[in-house]
This record gives structure tokens, sequence and C-alpha cells, in this order.
């Protein structure tokens, strides 16, 4: 790519958007475009039509998305489901009609089975059922990398998507009902530590920042003890859900940012696949750490990063979701990319961006 061509970053206040805009900045990308979602609604396809008719962008990095934890994916199915392909129907479609030159499509490793053979290879893709909790997410998901496949096979479009792992990092979501598991277990513990401590000081500030249900730090002690009973944290202890057996693997989401252009700069769909085989498909790439923890070591290890002294406690009766689901990274590797944030540095830095930019 070359360094004043028009890239659009779809999503880039989101925690992967804004990890790609600032990589690229960093490696000399001068032309960026980028809109919030009250300046832009990807839902809405006219707006994105006129959008590109004004720009006209040379590339386009797909972030934007409507993601959640475990929890929201449960409680709004729907919404997963229908506001993801609206959004890739609008910003892939707009991409090809105005022949924008290479498109990177940023999905999710819950594409794949719920029970894939480990580690995940990308040749696992529709091999068995999903996950029931993610299933409307990651059809989405898996219709929006198909989309790209089958532009690059009719068309010749330069399509690539990219499935990352867990991410974690700045700019993450940290509402206790929707956030993704890593996250939220930090504000959590966290709270649970200033509630241990009784720094109540620190707790209004956490609520001004992050207000939950309409509690604030400008609430009263009841309103706030009780908002935060409800999400598992009291004065001696912390609830998660689940055993904490499951084993999950996690990305910084810098280190995504740093493959996603790479993959822009170094890699294009020919190279996604061997030349030759009779049926072109799974064409995506990996991109994780190729590690992985389990929940209840991952509290541990974020209990001794914060600090926390109270108790925790995994409650059975919530469900774990996949017991499972590490990412083959050799093909990554192959084309030149690895990671170098290892989990226990990737909390400190997650833990110090909290308190100090949150």
């Amino acid at each position: 790519m070359d360094k004043q061509a028009k890239i659009y970053v779809a999503g880039h206040h989101g925690l992967v958007g804004s990890a790609i805009w600032n990589n690229l900045k960093q490696k000399g990308y001068t032309n960026l475009v980028g809109k919030s979602h009250h300046e832009l609604d990807l839902l809405d396809g006219v707006a994105v039509r006129n959008f590109f008719d004004a720009e006209q962008p040379d590339y386009v990095i797909l972030a934007a998305a409507h993601v959640g934890g475990i929890m929201a994916n449960s409680i709004y199915r729907a919404d997963f489901i229908y506001k993801n392909l609206q959004i890739q129907q609008n910003v892939i479609g707009e991409s090809f009609r105005h022949g924008v030159k290479k498109l990177l499509f940023l999905g999710s490793t819950c594409i794949y089975p719920r029970d894939a053979v480990q580690p995940i290879k990308e040749t696992e893709l529709l091999t068995a059922p999903l996950e029931y909790t993610n299933e409307p997410y990651a059809i989405a998901k898996i219709a929006g990398l198909k989309m790209c496949e089958s532009f690059n096979l009719q068309y010749g479009t330069n399509y690539i998507a990219v499935m990352p792992t867990n991410l974690y990092g700045p700019n993450d979501n940290f509402d206790l009902e929707r956030s993704h598991v890593l996250p939220a277990m930090i504000r959590k513990i966290h709270l649970g530590k200033c509630l241990h401590e009784d720094n109540w000081d620190a707790i209004r500030n956490d609520l001004d920042l992050r207000p939950v249900e309409g509690v604030s730090g400008k609430s009263t002690p009841e309103e706030i003890l009780a908002i935060l009973a409800k999400y598992g944290i009291t004065s001696h202890k912390v609830e998660l859900w689940g055993t904490g057996t499951p084993l999950r693997e996690f990305l910084w989401s810098e280190e995504m940012a740093d493959a996603s252009v790479f993959v822009m700069e170094q890699v294009d769909f020919k190279d996604t696949y061997h030349p030759g085989d009779r049926d072109v498909r799974n064409c995506h790439i990996n991109i994780g750490t190729g590690k992985e923890i389990s929940i209840r070591r991952l509290a541990e290890l974020i209990m001794n990063t914060v600090g926390y002294k109270g108790e925790l406690f995994f409650n059975s009766d919530k469900p774990d979701g996949t017991m499972r689901k590490l990412t083959d990274v050799s093909k990554l590797h192959q084309l030149g990319w690895q990671h170098r944030i290892d989990i226990e540095e990737g909390v400190q830095r997650m833990y110090e961006w909290y308190q100090n930019e949150g």
C-alpha cells in the first residue's frame, strides 16, 4: 500500500479498529478516514453508499461489528445476526461497487464448531455444529468471510478475511453486561478489591466513568451495593460465570493490529490457498498466539495483578461456553507473522491502562 493511499477503517473507535488506526499511523500512512457511529450508521445502506461516493477509498479495513460477551450473545440473538449481516453487506458491497483495491474483513474464531479438533485449523470451518450461545454472531461472520471469498473467486477482487482469537487491550469494553470475559473480569475484580478495602472514592470514580444500568458514583451506597451484587461483586467475594475450567487463548489487540496491517501489506488472496486446489475454500487466516490459559488461572492472574485479597467464586450453574478454543496459527506463521506479548505481560498492561486511561 502506498503511504498516501486513502484507507477507510470502519470501526476506528473500537478495540480492534483503534489499534489498527494507530498502527497505520505509526507505519507512516497519512490518509486515513474514519467515521464514528453518530457520523455514519453502517446499518444504513444509503448512508454507506453516499460515504463511499464522497470518499472513494483505495483500501478498506472492516473492523466494525456488533459484539459482546456470552451474556449479551445469549440475550440479544437477533441483534447479533441482523446488525452484523447488515454492516458487512453494506461495507463489502460498496467496496466492490467502488473498485476498492483491497479489503480486510475481521471475523472471530467463534466461527468454528463447538467441538472442533484442537488446535483449530482453518479447515475446521463448517465441519460440525456451532456453540449455541453465540451461533447468530458466528453465522454472520461466516457469511462475511464467504462473501469475501466469493467476490474474489467470481470477480477477481482481493478481499482477505482474518479470524482473530479473543482480543483484549486499550479501548476495550468494560461494560459488566456486554463485555468479553477478560475485561469483565478485570473490572469485577478491581471493584471487588475496592469494596473489600472499603475504598468508596475508587468505587464512585469507577462508576462515574462507566455507569452500570444508570447507577453512577453519585448514586446512594445502597443503590451501588445492589447493582454490584447483581453482577456478583460483594465486599468479600467476586462471582464469575461457569466452572473456571474452559481454556481460552488471548491476543493483545495492538498485536492483532500489527498482524492486520502485515496482511494488508504482504498477503494477497492468492497466498491464502494452494494453487491447483479443486475447491477453493477456507481462505481465511487465523490470528492468535497458539497458547491457552484456563479461565480460573486467568482469574488468579488478574487477582494477583490487581492485588485483590477476597474470594473468587465460580458459579457452575452459569454456562461455560465452549470448553476449549485454541487456534492453529501455522498458516499465519508461514505467511511471516508471529506474536510477542504473552498473557502475563498483557494483563499487567491492561490493568495499568484501565487505571490510567479508563
